[in-house]
């Protein structure tokens, strides 16, 4: 029954042999998994991966090969198997009118949200669903999951929904965008190339077609010239939002980072989530243990570089203007004082945000980025990418 899978990896460019589909079939027969969506997947991909920079297009197959699952009605898969109780809990989730929303109140600030979720953590002993101050599933207290309310702290919840959440009291792992991804338009590699400045030096030789010509009419033969072959001298220092509201903007996020990576042979790539702190990463398996500090890339990236940050700018406002307000950790600086250091640093900068432009009055934090960056974001379109290179090529 899994050969369709098998098929779909091979499909996706995936070098899985026979031999590693076998011992998938072996481990699923040895009951190495059990009704465990999660396990199930972990168990393929360390059956049939056996190289890290393939996990993303392992993770399109399975996606792809198991599209449609979720139609399968509750009466059949009831009828067959005993569903733990931990995959209901998130039917409990909250739908609530935008007047229903309207009457919500927050508590009135991020130090008074982090006072009363300290005082709910000493308090609180049971599970709770569907209240309005417990710490719980489906309700609209400001802490918890599934539920809704102006501004919170998310504490067991899978993903954003939306965008609101203050703080997230998980450990969550993004995964990295493919720079080989095949585009799905060539108009991206269009507009970047309006960027490229070309110089030459004496890394290589390659034909001078015109001196060629010249040379061979003014001595009678076949006379072949070369030159010094032409490179593109610009610097391009590319910092990408991962994750969270992220996660629904990955296709052209990947289509802009595959197309940079084919235009520009200077180019260095940084990972950070919501807004810029006090570290950066290169891979987000790795981006808890290992950290770039942010103040290290200051120092190390001249002002010579184009600075061009990727990121829907869709985040609490908190994230942007306090010392402690980041999404998952605490941070000593507020994040507008770190986007202030990273544009005196990089004069040369813009934010290009995959969000499309009608919506960005409907983001407070949409605004306060668009203020920091004095109007330089443009949307990820062909016409906001030709804007952008215009403003970074001045």
């Amino acid at each position: 029954m899994f050969i369709p899978f098998f098929q779909n990896l091979r499909d996706h460019g995936l070098p899985v042999s026979l031999r590693e589909y076998l011992t998938f079939l072996e481990a699923l027969k040895a009951g190495l998994v059990t009704y465990d969506p999660e396990g199930f997947y972990f168990l393929a991909r360390a059956a049939m991966v056996k190289d890290e920079r393939n996990i993303d297009r392992f993770d399109r197959a399975f996606a792809a090969a198991f599209e449609g699952l979720e139609a399968i009605s509750a009466q059949e898969v009831l009828s067959r198997v005993d569903i733990p109780a931990d995959w209901l809990r998130s039917m409990a989730e909250r739908h609530l009118s935008e007047a229903e929303k309207a009457e919500i109140e927050a508590l009135g600030g991020f130090d008074k949200l982090m006072e009363t979720l300290k005082q709910r953590l000493e308090e609180q002993d049971d599970r709770h669903s569907g209240g309005n101050k417990w710490i719980g599933t489906g309700g609209t207290s400001p802490f918890g999951a599934d539920g809704y309310n102006p501004e919170g702290v998310r504490i067991g919840q899978q993903k954003s929904r939306h965008q609101r959440a203050v703080k997230v009291w998980d450990k969550r792992e993004f995964r990295n965008f493919d720079d080989q991804v095949e585009l799905g338009t060539r108009n991206i590699k269009v507009a970047l190339k309006r960027l490229r400045n070309w110089a030459r030096d004496g890394a290589g030789e390659e034909l001078d077609l015109n001196g060629t010509i010249r040379a061979t009419a003014e001595h009678g033969y076949l006379d072949v010239q070369t030159r010094p072959e032409r490179r593109n001298a610009v610097k391009v220092l590319l910092f990408l939002d991962v994750g969270g509201s992220m996660d629904g903007h990955i296709k052209v996020v990947e289509e802009l980072f595959s197309a940079a990576r084919g235009e520009f042979k200077h180019m260095e790539s940084f990972y950070f989530h919501n807004c810029l702190y006090e570290g950066l990463w290169r891979d987000n398996d790795r981006r808890h243990g290992d950290q770039t500090p942010t103040e290290d890339v200051l120092h190390r990236f001249g002002p010579d570089y184009k600075c061009i940050f990727v990121g829907d700018a869709s985040m609490s406002p908190y994230e942007i203007a306090m010392p402690g307000g980041a999404n998952e950790h605490w941070n000593a600086e507020a994040g507008q004082v770190w986007l202030e250091r990273a544009r005196a640093q990089w004069p040369d900068h813009m934010w290009l945000n995959p969000v499309p432009e009608a919506y960005w009055k409907y983001t407070q934090s949409i605004a306060m980025i668009r203020e920091i960056f004095e109007d330089r974001m443009v949307p990820m379109t062909l016409a906001g990418l030709e804007s952008g290179m215009r403003m970074l090529a001045r």
